[in-house]
């Protein structure tokens, strides 16, 4: 008696083999294209870990200012808090097209 059935690959050889086919597709880019892409993402990184820290800072301060009592910390407190809120509101609106 003969087997008639093909013999199936193995579900992991088939993954490896088709990923490397994929992979052959892909531009690579140039070692100078890759350190400048580097270079933007260092300096994205740098700039909005500066950004988020001066405001982590700032809400910081502004709020152990609202804890103690000062009124007119109180009343900068809700005005940026309003702001925010705006911003959000705003943001949102923009997305419903």
């Amino acid at each position: 008696m003969t087997n008639t059935k093909e013999k199936k690959e193995n579900a992991i050889i088939a993954y490896f083999r088709s990923t490397r086919a994929e992979l052959r597709k892909v531009r690579w880019p140039t070692l100078e294209q890759g350190w400048s892409m580097t270079k933007i993402v260092l300096a994205v990184t740098f700039s909005m870990s500066i950004f988020l820290g001066v405001l982590d800072f700032f809400f910081g301060w502004l709020l152990g200012k609202v804890v103690t009592g000062q009124v007119l910390f109180i009343i900068l407190g809700v005005v940026v808090a309003v702001a925010l809120i705006g911003a959000v509101y705003l943001v949102g609106q923009g997305e419903e097209v």
